[in-house]
């Protein structure tokens, strides 16, 4: 791969974006293309708390997974104008258990039993916390700091002609002709910060309270094959119900707004290059937590 070579991302959320700059960093030229913009995309939406959620395989997940976790760290110590904090928190358990297949992507765990009422055990670790608002927003400019750019285009088919990094998401239905992607709708509480700085998960339901610096997300969903986008009041009250049983001071905050998201879930990952395209969609509640990791390996794979 020559290195005045042009390269097309398609797709403006958290993987597209990352790609695009680990493309430019390697000294590529990068155009990325896609039918939303950046803060209209599912990425967005994230309450982005590093975590790998509805994402396989396990191996290759771990192994991204602790590639972004090392960049996120880095980024939260280095630069503050990326939205990426490094913050404690807890995964509860209704029962003790053995340590989570992706231990190996974390630098430390803790096996707890300081839980709120009605769990028994849990999981500690601190993690990278991204407001998606700033970060989004970063990773654009750095895009175009590093001379790329970033268009809006409505694609009926991925390019025919140069080198294709297909990060379209749930788009790859179209794009990819691949219809194993499906959507799983995920909705979000967001309300004001009151002055949390610990997340909490429970993994069944989702249920998740995640701080950032000027509010709180509040979560979430899991409906496989929903595309719906229109916030719904009642899971929005369950949502907080369920939320409030892990941080009491819920029950009170100020709402701010509603969100909904469709997370792009299939089966495995896809992350292979098929002449001179390749496809990196399918990253499920895990874009975040994968992007740095997945983008290294697209470089790699454009650079054989």
């Amino acid at each position: 791969m020559g290195r005045d070579e042009r390269v097309i991302v398609v797709g403006a959320g958290v993987v597209g974006l990352t790609c695009a700059v680990r493309l430019l960093e390697a000294g590529l030229r990068v155009d990325v293309v896609a039918r939303d913009l950046p803060r209209e995309t599912t990425s967005a939406v994230a309450a982005a708390l590093w975590y790998p959620y509805r994402a396989l395989p396990q191996d290759r997940v771990t192994a991204w997974a602790r590639t972004s976790y090392a960049v996120f760290d880095a980024l939260a110590d280095t630069d503050p104008e990326s939205g990426v904090r490094m913050l404690p928190g807890t995964e509860v358990l209704t029962a003790d258990r053995p340590d989570p297949w992706w231990l190996a992507a974390v630098p430390a765990l803790e096996h707890t039993r300081d839980v709120p009422s009605g769990w028994a055990a849990g999981w500690s670790f601190t993690t990278p916390v991204v407001d998606m608002g700033v970060y989004l927003d970063w990773l654009a400019d750095r895009v175009e700091e590093l001379g790329g750019t970033i268009t809006r285009l409505n694609l009926a088919a991925l390019p025919a002609t140069g080198l294709v990094v297909n990060c379209s998401g749930l788009g790859a239905r179209l794009l990819g002709t691949d219809r194993t992607v499906v959507p799983v709708r995920g909705q979000v509480v967001v309300v004001e910060q009151f002055g949390l700085e610990r997340w909490w998960l429970d993994s069944r339901g989702p249920t998740y309270v995640v701080p950032r610096e000027h509010d709180v997300v509040v979560g979430g969903t899991d409906i496989e094959g929903d595309w719906s986008r229109t916030p719904s009041p009642q899971t929005a009250a369950e949502m907080l119900a369920r939320g409030a049983r892990l941080v009491p001071e819920l029950r009170t905050a100020r709402v701010l707004r509603h969100k909904v998201g469709l997370r792009p879930v299939r089966p495995a990952v896809r992350l292979e290059r098929v002449g001179d395209v390749v496809h990196c969609y399918g990253h499920g509640g895990a874009g975040v937590t994968l992007s740095w990791g997945v983008a290294d390996e697209v470089v790699a794979l454009l650079d054989r």
